[in-house]
């Protein structure tokens, strides 16, 4: 489920530690740029005295939470914060579950196969196995990836409960990628209707038109979709009509990792 955030009408939110919630949210910005962020951009972004962020993003670097380039003075969300993101969802046991199943499931479309979990308001890619293809979608561990453009994204929000669904989707942002990206909540809720009836979702060129997505969310022992699987490739090979008889087989191979989990 995604985290709630504190409001003035939560009675919980007199609890609130300042400092806290302020690192918080620079972890979250920090997390969503992953090209990384100077001082400045940082102190602009979260209307904070710059005293304040600076103290903040030094106290995280000295914990390896973030790293700052010495060249551009960036700032950048470390890998550190990846290995939280594992323990959350199953830690090790996830990874070291989904390793033959990731396998075989390139083996079994030819593209490559990824595993990936929500982190907040983006998601995040935790393992691959590449395509065996001269020409192949790579991308890197621990990689932030939008959640409205996004396949993995929606196999695992399709399957939250329809309350909680519709309060995070509003608060959700919809940039427009390209011809085909999905642009209002009220869009993206249909689309979620769709994917959780079918099993699988897409991505039809939604980020960049030039690769497609297919994938199928990760259930736990209760139930609750803590991760998904899919296979990205070029989309002169993971072509509109290919993409219901792959969607298939992915749902297969989420349908074994999920029962290895539980």
């Amino acid at each position: 489920m995604p985290k709630s955030r504190k409001t003035a009408t939560n009675p919980l939110s007199r609890y609130k530690v300042p400092i806290l919630d302020r690192t918080l949210d620079l972890l979250e910005l920090l997390s969503q740029h992953p090209e990384g962020m100077t001082l400045t951009a940082m102190t602009e972004a979260l209307k904070m005295p710059k005293n304040s962020v600076f103290r903040i993003a030094t106290t995280l670097t000295l914990r390896g939470y973030a790293e700052r380039d010495e060249g551009t003075k960036a700032y950048r969300a470390s890998r550190k914060l990846l290995s939280l993101g594992h323990a959350a969802v199953g830690g090790e046991r996830l990874i070291q579950a989904a390793a033959p199943i990731l396998t075989a499931l390139r083996d079994a479309t030819g593209e490559t196969a990824l595993l990936g979990t929500l982190a907040g308001n983006h998601g995040v890619v935790l393992d691959q196995v590449p395509s065996s293809h001269p020409v192949k979608v790579v991308v890197e561990i621990g990689h932030a990836f939008t959640l409205h453009t996004a396949a993995p994204a929606k196999a695992m929000l399709a399957h939250w409960s329809p309350e909680t669904q519709k309060a995070f989707v509003q608060q959700m942002k919809f940039p427009k990628h390209t011809r085909h990206t999905i642009t209002s909540p009220t869009a993206f809720l249909a689309e979620l209707k769709k994917v959780q009836s079918q099993g699988y979702a897409l991505d039809r060129g939604e980020e960049s038109e030039t690769f497609a997505c297919v994938a199928a969310p990760v259930f736990d022992h209760r139930g609750q979709p803590v991760a998904s699987i899919w296979i990205s490739g070029p989309s002169d090979r993971v072509t509109p009509a290919s993409l219901d008889k792959l969607g298939a087989k992915v749902k297969k191979f989420a349908e074994q990792l999920s029962q290895r989990l539980g």
